[in-house]
């Protein structure tokens, strides 16, 4: 392995920009090359970084000996063919989320990096957010005494993405809201108790606000219907039962009509002896004087806070990802089990 991870990014939208300037400042990565249907976006890429290659056909790029790496961005529904396929060109491979449409997509895509021996770990970010460690080490330690509860939300107002981007169309996307910002903190709020085990789901999606949008959102520029398409949810909530008797309760949301808060998205955490609040992470207890609230600062951290810098880290030191396979594929699970227990109107039980 060379002593910077020659990498290369799949898909230059918005997310793919983002991947591409992470790259771009880690000190033991190297962009080698994109891959990008899009004319414009493509050029748009290749101006930002000077980058000397690009290619509409990602195969084509998958075939170059001197990429060690991809990073994938691009629309939910080609998230499992495109990771298997570099899985299988033995390239390492850094995946946004969702981890895929459905379960069975995403086990396909974990047995294949294990077969294959590679580096797969998808994007889940709210793991590295400094707050997020400071209250993993408060957990950690047992300053709340036992947890028993987390509510977990990503509350939008008005941020429903351009009707007729394959955000808003279930064919492209599988899912709204929960599979775009509650996949995120449900994530961070399972790994903040430490436990993805889950018993059963009791989900529901609600499709009020989108189907009435201008279809001028900011998200999802470059449609892919030209007609106003919206089949997906614009809200979704669900109680999640561990196994252990704890509860975790999950909020989504792209637009509704709900109270200002200073927090659009955070995670809430009900111990016996304590209670932790993040976004910011906040410490709540009895002190000498009462209920105190503690701002934690943290200044240490054990990973950095850019994912993609700590997954380059990982392959080029041969250690294992802050994010295991078996979570991502655990949570994906839980995602589907979210829109089936919604479409029966009934508790989904998980093997």
């Amino acid at each position: 392995m060379p002593a910077r991870l020659r990498c290369a990014v799949i898909g230059t939208g918005a997310a793919g920009l983002e991947h591409l300037r992470s790259l771009a400042s880690c000190h033991h990565a190297a962009v080698v090359a994109i891959a990008e249907i899009d004319p414009k976006r493509s050029k748009e890429a290749v101006d930002l970084l000077k980058i000397h290659r690009s290619y509409t056909d990602y195969r084509e790029l998958l075939e170059q000996p001197d990429i060690d790496a991809v990073t994938i961005a691009l629309p939910n529904h080609l998230h499992a063919r495109v990771a298997v396929e570099a899985l299988q060109a033995r390239k390492h491979v850094f995946l946004e989320t969702p981890m895929a449409t459905h379960a069975k997509a995403a086990a396909k895509i974990f047995e294949t990096a294990k077969k294959m021996r590679c580096v797969l770990m998808v994007g889940q970010g709210f793991r590295f957010n400094r707050h997020t460690q400071a209250a993993k080490e408060i957990l950690d330690r047992g300053l709340i005494g036992e947890v028993y509860h987390a509510r977990c939300f990503f509350l939008r107002r008005s941020a429903i993405p351009r009707l007729g981007s394959w955000s808003t169309q279930k064919e492209f996307a599988a899912g709204g809201c929960v599979c775009d910002l509650g996949v995120q903190m449900l994530d961070a709020g399972l790994h903040l108790l430490g436990d993805f085990d889950v018993k059963s789901v009791s989900g529901q999606v609600y499709s009020k606000l989108g189907p009435r949008a201008s279809g001028n959102g900011e998200r999802g520029k470059s449609a892919v219907n030209s007609a106003p398409v919206f089949d997906v949810e614009d809200y979704g909530a669900a109680l999640v039962k561990l196994r252990t008797g704890r509860t975790v309760i999950l909020e989504a949301s792209w637009a509704a009509f709900h109270a200002p808060s200073s927090r659009e998205y955070g995670v809430d955490l009900f111990g016996t002896t304590g209670g932790l609040s993040l976004y910011p992470a906040r410490l709540f207890r009895e002190g000498a004087q009462g209920y105190e609230v503690i701002e934690l600062a943290p200044q240490k951290l054990a990973h950095s806070e850019d994912a993609l810098h700590h997954f380059v880290s990982c392959v080029v030191q041969g250690k294992k990802p802050l994010i295991p396979l078996e979570e991502s594929l655990k949570v994906q699970q839980i995602i589907d089990a979210i829109y089936a227990s919604a479409a029966s109107g009934k508790e989904f039980f998980l093997k």
